[in-house]
């Protein structure tokens, strides 16, 4: 009986990760093998039924772990899983700002030859128009993602201020 309690327990508690770590975690996750096969690891159980911004930070993890794929073909499988899981996310979801940020970001960082690089401006003035609607916590993760994005000029930064 106290084996079951403690399993229990653990399940509730060893379920979905919190939304506050994995956003940590994203913002370095491009910078090593180890930080994006780690993020994978942490985001394993996400399903489609979960919370759709894990759902789509699971995405993500799936399409930067291709990334380090050796095998051309393995390379492109995950990829093709990865980005399908975020554009069913986005069609899910299309009004929830941070999974627009997590497709931008990815968007912005693939090669052209992917072609996933169609929905940058959408994304963009997407952020752009409801970021100020928006916590101040999300505001600020939001606003350090801008400050370092490649798809934002100086100018168009100026909403930040």
């Amino acid at each position: 009986m106290k084996l079951l309690l403690t399993f229990i327990l653990w399940f509730n508690f060893a379920g979905n990760p919190d939304l506050a770590s994995i956003r940590k975690m994203y913002t370095d996750v491009s910078k090593s093998e180890t930080n994006a096969k780690e993020f994978l690891d942490k985001l394993a159980g996400i399903s489609g039924n979960d919370d759709k911004i894990l759902v789509a930070y699971k995405a993500a993890s799936i399409l930067l772990d291709s990334k380090f794929e050796k095998k051309l073909g393995a390379k492109m499988e995950r990829f093709k899983e990865g980005a399908k899981l975020l554009e069913s996310t986005v069609k899910i979801d299309p009004n929830n700002i941070e999974i627009r940020m997590i497709r931008l970001s990815i968007q912005e960082n693939v090669p052209a030859i992917t072609g996933y690089k169609k929905n940058i401006k959408e994304d963009k003035k997407f952020i752009t128009d409801h970021y100020d609607e928006q916590n101040n916590s999300l505001k600020e993760y939001l606003k350090n993602f801008i400050l370092q994005s490649k798809s934002f000029s100086e100018k168009e930064r100026q909403f930040l201020k």
